[in-house]
C-alpha cells in the first residue's frame, strides 16, 4: 500500500550515517539523492527518505519497521545499530502477541524515533 515514507531530522549528517549502516544488513542502500534528502531502498527504487528537519516545533515519536529477509539480517541490523550508538529498545527476539514467527528487534535513531527490523519467517 505505500510508496514511500519520508522523515526530517534534526542532525541529518548523523542520521544518514545511522541509516547507511542499519539499513546495509536489510539490503538497502543509498538510491538518490538530491539537495537536502537521501532516498534509500533496493534499487532502483527509494521507498525511504531522510531530510534535514525544515517544518514544524518539537519531537513526535515515528515507528518505522523494515522487512528483513531472515532472523540473521534482524541481528545484523541490530549490531549495526548497536555499533551506530542507538539506543536499545528490544533486541532481537520472537514476540508471539504478534504472531509465531514475528522476530524483530528495536532501537531509536539519532532523532528519537523507533526503528525496528522485523523478519516474518521461521528459522
Amino acid at each position: 500500500m505505500l510508496d514511500h515514507i519520508s522523515i526530517q531530522c534534526a542532525d541529518f549528517a548523523k542520521s544518514a550515517a545511522f541509516y547507511d549502516a542499519v539499513l546495509a544488513p536489510l539490503g538497502g542502500e543509498r538510491v538518490m539523492e538530491f539537495g537536502p534528502a537521501i532516498g534509500y531502498g533496493i534499487p532502483p527504487r527509494p521507498t525511504f527518505w531522510i531530510g534535514q528537519q525544515q517544518t514544524g516545533e518539537g519531537f513526535r515519536e515515528t515507528h518505522i519497521a523494515f522487512a528483513a529477509a531472515d532472523r540473521a539480517a534482524v541481528r545484523a541490523f541490530f549490531e549495526a545499530a548497536r555499533e551506530a550508538g542507538a539506543d536499545v529498545l528490544y533486541e532481537p527476539r520472537l514476540w508471539p502477541e504478534y504472531h509465531a514467527d514475528y522476530y524483530g528487534a528495536f532501537v531509536r535513531d539519532p532523532d528519537g524515533n523507533n526503528v525496528e527490523a522485523v523478519s516474518h519467517s521461521p528459522e
